[in-house]
């Protein structure tokens, strides 16, 4: 019964996260249903109609070309979904998020191709871990804070098991499967710089950025180059950028949480510019 109880909770954890990025995203462990019982840091469904947000948050850069499309607060069904307000903390602009024995996730499509991937600035601020959480056990994989990234690549390289997954979240969303996921993290033990491996699929990987209890209730600011952390995570070179996520939950361990993210911008590498300049993209704008 126990067995069953542990398959049926990593299947419902698997369902919301290909509802949510239209993938298997695997946040704590993500298998195919059973038969039966078996055995470094530089220096963060269904869909819901939102209210508008802020443009202090998500203002567009002076360079930004066009406004990309707002985040979307995605929920997944039969599940409490996550509260996020937007709010000014420290002197910072911020989007606090509480979570009570919930998940859900703001999502933003975008996309940014290989030659331009450069360097990712993101803030989060965390008072207190979530004590009973490890994400190296499916079953108690909620974290406080997590920043995702998907990638496209060459998905004729998935394993089988890989394969069938994509097929699934295809046939569920319409929409393919992400070549990879990144998600940086905060793990209650593992060391930074750690790099946790989903158990059921090489396309998730989470780097581990903080550790502990050290540095709770701080503003922790990154500024993390994207590729270096895609080739220490996956041992090869990263596909365009196709969506950031953020995500807080503590539905497994029904605990609660809260957390603090800062807006996400994307240094890009501008191909057209001989002179090494960079342009700001807010990942975040919507306006």
């Amino acid at each position: 019964m126990h067995e069953m109880k542990r398959w049926q909770g990593q299947w419902d954890k698997c369902m919301r996260s290909l509802l949510a990025f239209g993938f298997p995203m695997v946040l704590a462990g993500c298998a195919m249903v059973p038969a039966g019982p078996s055995d470094s840091e530089e220096g963060g469904h269904t869909r819901a109609a939102e209210p508008p947000v802020p443009c202090s948050w998500t203002r567009i850069a002076a360079t930004s070309p066009t406004p990309p499309a707002r985040w979307k607060h995605l929920r997944f069904p039969g599940k409490r979904p996550n509260d996020y307000r937007f709010e000014q903390l420290d002197g910072r602009e911020a989007l606090r998020v509480q979570a009570s024995s919930s998940t859900s996730m703001l999502r933003k499509d975008l996309r940014i191709a290989p030659e331009q991937l450069d360097r990712l600035h993101f803030s989060w601020k965390v008072p207190a871990l979530i004590d009973t959480a490890d994400m190296s056990v499916g079953e108690r994989s909620d974290s406080p804070v997590r920043i995702v990234l998907a990638f496209e690549g060459d998905r004729s390289r998935f394993s089988a098991r890989d394969a069938m997954l994509s097929e699934l979240a295809h046939a569920l969303t319409g929409e393919p499967m992400p070549y990879a996921t990144l998600m940086y993290v905060w793990d209650n033990h593992q060391a930074v710089g750690t790099v946790l491996q989903n158990k059921r699929t090489g396309r998730i990987r989470k780097l581990v950025l903080e550790s502990g209890p050290a540095h709770l209730g701080q503003w922790r600011d990154y500024t993390r180059d994207v590729r270096a952390d895609f080739r220490h995570a996956f041992g090869e070179e990263p596909g365009a950028l196709v969506a950031v996520g953020l995500m807080t939950d503590t539905d497994n361990t029904r605990t609660t949480a809260r957390a603090w993210y800062g807006p996400v911008r994307h240094l890009a590498k501008d191909s057209s510019d001989t002179s090494g300049m960079q342009k700001v993209q807010m990942v975040n704008a919507g306006c």
